[in-house]
């Protein structure tokens, strides 16, 4: 574990990332670390959670004089909703344990609307957990059944409304620009999921990866994927639609009835606080600090073994489940903080960027990439096309 773990950075917050790599089936479009039940090796869910638990108790001894509690802490997946509240309710218990929960927190779990019960969410919210982010995806059929989803699109509702009695905040998460899917089926999706009232709402564009099942099948011809320019018109709806119904976007992807329902765990991510991520296959960051003794000290980023089963016997054997560790230079770090604080709708200090920028900023305000008066004060801000273009701006500034 990096040296830099112990040393404390009152000025960046501190998140919890817990990977849940179960699902009951594997979508075709997914390349997360997932596994279904036939592909985990041995590795159950009753072991996961003893396996995290392991984990945290040794961030614990790694990041003893760090003394900052976690101020949000994210279930993700796979489906975490796999595991019984109880067993969430004890990983949580376990993040209280190791680091403390500041005062406040927010406690999110991505669910599948089929895998909860008003039982399963009344105790988790009794437990500390404070939002729920429901996979919706679409409402329309046959876009599910070619993303593969299998839940019952009429549960998306009554799990809202169970999240709701108990006194969750709500998040739905969709995709647009599936196979097949037409303008006309996403607005359909859109007004589904506004009818719902949730507190937030995320749209991502699919993105057809080689390694997965659709990726095999658009290189077969079974599938054709939607044109840029119709997911850029997919875009521009989801915009005007949620705009219409009160919410505002934060992020490039995302939108919030409020400030105070933007999604504070990502919202960290962006802004590069540190985060430890707990499961197969997670993340975590730590960013530049000092030492104690007045050392400074580099920003790093490692990740866990994939496999459940390795993980788990990792632990078992008393061992690190780190597989990968990555120092991050100063440059680095500055090109990283363009291509995250870049999506914000709060913008970046033209002061930030790596290096200066004039000509090319001048350029993307001309082309309306960027917002001109925002520019002049000192923020970069991207406008509606410099969303749709946001890579193409990213690149320009770096």
């Amino acid at each position: 574990m990096p040296a830099a773990a112990s040393s404390p950075h009152p000025a960046r917050d501190l998140g919890v990332y817990i990977h849940v790599p179960f699902c009951r089936v594997r979508c075709g479009y997914c390349d997360f670390n997932t596994y279904a039940p036939s592909e985990v090796g041995g590795a159950t869910r009753e072991g996961y959670v003893e396996s995290a638990l392991a984990e945290m108790a040794l961030a614990g001894r790694v990041m003893a004089g760090d003394g900052r509690a976690a101020s949000t802490v994210f279930f993700g997946g796979g489906t975490p909703t796999m595991l019984d509240a109880a067993a969430l309710s004890s990983l949580l218990e376990g993040v209280r344990t190791t680091w403390g929960l500041a005062r406040g927190a927010e406690v999110t779990t991505e669910a599948n609307p089929d895998s909860v019960t008003p039982e399963s969410l009344a105790t988790l919210a009794s437990s500390g957990f404070t939002r729920v982010s429901f996979g919706m995806q679409s409402a329309v059929p046959h876009v599910l059944a070619t993303l593969e989803r299998t839940h019952d699109p009429s549960n998306v509702g009554r799990a809202v409304a169970w999240a709701r009695e108990a006194g969750l905040a709500v998040s739905v998460d969709l995709i647009y620009g599936t196979p097949g899917e037409s303008l006309s089926d996403w607005e359909a999706s859109l007004d589904a999921a506004i009818a719902l009232s949730p507190d937030h709402v995320s749209a991502y564009a699919l993105v057809i990866e080689p390694g997965t099942r659709m990726g095999a099948q658009l290189r077969r011809g079974q599938i054709e994927a939607v044109d840029l320019d119709t997911q850029a018109d997919m875009y521009e709806l989801a915009e005007a639609k949620l705009s219409a119904a009160g919410y505002a976007w934060y992020e490039v992807s995302n939108w919030a009835r409020s400030p105070e329902q933007a999604c504070r765990h990502n919202v960290a991510y962006w802004r590069s606080q540190d985060w430890w991520g707990v499961g197969p296959g997670a993340h975590s960051y730590l960013g530049p600090r000092v030492s104690p003794s007045g050392e400074e000290l580099g920003a790093e980023r490692w990740s866990n073994v994939k496999h459940p089963r390795a993980y788990a016997d990792r632990l078992a054997a008393g061992e690190s489940p780190e597989a990968e560790r990555e120092p991050l230079t100063a440059d680095d770090l500055a090109l990283e903080s363009v291509m995250l604080r870049l999506r914000l709708a709060e913008g970046m200090p033209v002061a930030a960027l790596p290096s200066p920028r004039p000509t090319e900023i001048a350029r993307l305000v001309a082309e309306g990439l960027l917002d001109g008066r925002e520019a002049l004060a000192g923020t970069l801000l991207l406008t509606l096309k410099g969303r749709l273009l946001a890579d193409a701006a990213v690149r320009a500034l770096t």
